[in-house]
């Protein structure tokens, strides 16, 4: 359909003098309102006030303007429908044959801290979204732009055909204005469920969305499709919010690894630490005193499995670092910045290895819905933010004030291993802590510990050349949940574990404490329990 008349109001006002001058070029004549008005008119472009257009005067500080019949019957008229076109010259109406419109910044607003509920709701937008929807309704009829990165495109397709643009065209930008709509009423339902009471065994509802998707190559497996959507504004340094400065696509199962490398890697947030994660666990995880020794200490918790692993790291990777990795395979590497010189290092190495920046500053977990889609229905959480409810020595031995340190390490990277967990970890420098052996998502709570993180403890002191005894006895081991027999004690002590940290509460507990005077074992309570299935 050919453009003649168009209608701009937007909010973030950045290329909207260039998109006019564009339309004006085409004898497209202007609609506006407010401060796009001014501000078309300052580039000296002539300019319509939609109040001139309709005949009535903004109202309510500017809350009515668009809400008009001559606005949307300009908007939603079918053109050659012969009962409309009369409608249409009986009551002097005309036709909106484009609308540009991007609405105000609620998301912005309700992001800041100190927001107050009036300034939430002012920022409502009413009339962007009704002239949006419109548009799009009659998009066989009607241009709708609501993302200024559309502006260029439009103006190709009416270059290309005489001021027209196409129905596919139409089409794409109409799906982009619901898609969006959905996202800005999404973020206002959000803020508005938590300042609301609900009934006593009631919640309200949870409304997501999510910007368009990216398809990737396959899923989990070749033989399954898949997409990558993000949310609109994430709020905080994510693997959906990353920049990919070289390296294959992402797939699947490397945003999968990258969103677990990040959420475990987050714990260390302010020192110096790796997160190595295979098939969505934690394989390598340590401090360092400079992020070459810490990464050095990840690898080593599991050099067999961090082979094709996705590693985060807490500091810019710098060269010492990125030589490290020289004969190492390795899927993704995510880190708050590079220096140029690891940079150029690391796109030498391989041109497959993906190496991501975050684009916002890595910080401590924010709370946040945690969402998990089942069959028919989605789950949702809070974010498992804790640590522990208290801290309780119910044995005869007592734990060592100076062992906590490693004790909050050893929690902080078993509440990230799949359950049942259980995780060694030891302080292999002075204040500087590393995983020795991690046993994940077990039935049995004592294969957890016998068959696998015990094993794994004993293989990566032995290809470190450490005294396994001796060792082990100054290590801690941390349960995500509470032991309910005595069995994995028993077990604990034969590998000459002297120090455990689990939540507490099992109706066994006396029994459990018992056996860890039995044996010398040292053992504090939490109180708090860390599933991760």
């Amino acid at each position: 359909m050919k453009i003649r008349r168009a209608l701009l109001s937007v909010s973030d006002k950045a290329g909207v003098v260039e998109f006019a001058r564009g339309l004006h070029e085409f004898g497209v004549e202007l609609l506006s309102t407010g401060g796009t008005a001014k501000t078309l008119q300052a580039a000296g472009l002539p300019v319509k006030d939609v109040s001139a257009f309709t005949g009535f005067p903004e109202m309510l500080d500017g809350r009515v303007k668009t809400l008009h019949p001559k606005v949307h019957a300009g908007l939603l008229y079918l053109r050659g429908n012969d009962e409309h076109e009369a409608t249409m010259r009986e009551h002097g109406l005309e036709p909106i044959d484009l609308v540009c419109v991007n609405l105000y910044p609620f998301e912005e607003t309700v992001a800041k801290p100190d927001v107050t509920f009036e300034d939430a709701i002012e920022n409502i937008d009413i009339g962007g979204p009704t002239m949006l929807r419109s548009a799009a309704k009659n998009h066989a009829h009607v241009t709708v732009v609501c993302d200024a990165s559309d502006y260029a495109p439009v103006l190709d397709a009416m270059k290309a055909s005489d001021g027209e643009t196409s129905e596919a065209l139409r089409r794409q930008l109409a799906l982009k204005v619901f898609s969006r709509v959905a996202l800005y009423n999404a973020a206002i339902a959000a803020y508005l469920s938590g300042q609301v009471e609900v009934a006593e065994g009631a919640a309200p509802p949870f409304v997501a969305a999510f910007d368009g998707g990216v398809p990737l190559r396959y899923g989990e497996n070749p033989h399954q499709s898949a997409v990558f959507y993000k949310r609109h504004q994430p709020g905080e340094a994510c693997i959906a919010d990353c920049t990919i400065l070289h390296g294959k696509e992402m797939s699947y199962n490397n945003y999968l690894d990258g969103d677990a490398a990040l959420e475990v890697a987050r714990e260390l947030a302010g020192s110096t630490g790796v997160a190595i994660i295979k098939h969505s666990n934690p394989c390598g995880y340590a401090t360092g005193a400079t992020l070459r020794e810490a990464m050095e200490a990840a690898w080593a918790g599991d050099s067999v499995s961090a082979f094709g692993s996705v590693i985060a790291v807490t500091r810019p990777v710098d060269l010492e670092t990125a030589e490290f990795l020289k004969d190492r395979f390795v899927e993704v590497l995510i880190a708050p910045d590079f220096e140029a010189e690891a940079l150029e290092f690391l796109k030498a190495k391989s041109k497959q290895i993906r190496l991501l920046i975050l684009r916002q500053p890595l910080q401590a977990a924010k709370p946040s819905p945690v969402l998990r889609q089942i069959q028919g229905g989605l789950l949702v959480q809070d974010r498992d933010l804790g640590l522990s409810a208290h801290w309780m020595t119910p044995t005869s031995e007592a734990f060592p004030e100076e062992k906590r340190g490693l004790a909050d390490f050893g929690i902080k990277v078993c509440k990230h291993v799949k359950s049942n967990a259980i995780v060694i970890v030891n302080e292999y420098q002075p204040g500087q802590y590393m995983l020795l052996g991690m046993g994940a998502g077990q039935p049995n709570r004592v294969d957890a510990l016998r068959k696998l993180a015990v094993p794994r403890a004993e293989a990566t002191l032995a290809e470190q050349g450490r005294d396994r005894d001796s060792v082990l006895a100054e290590s801690i081991l941390v349960s995500d949940a509470f032991f309910p027999f005595p069995d994995n004690i028993e077990e604990a002590a034969r590998a000459g574990i002297r120090f455990i940290i689990q939540p507490g509460g099992s109706r066994k507990d006396e029994d459990v404490v018992a056996a860890c005077d039995d044996h010398g074992i040292a053992m504090a309570f939490t109180g708090m329990r860390h599933f991760k299935h």
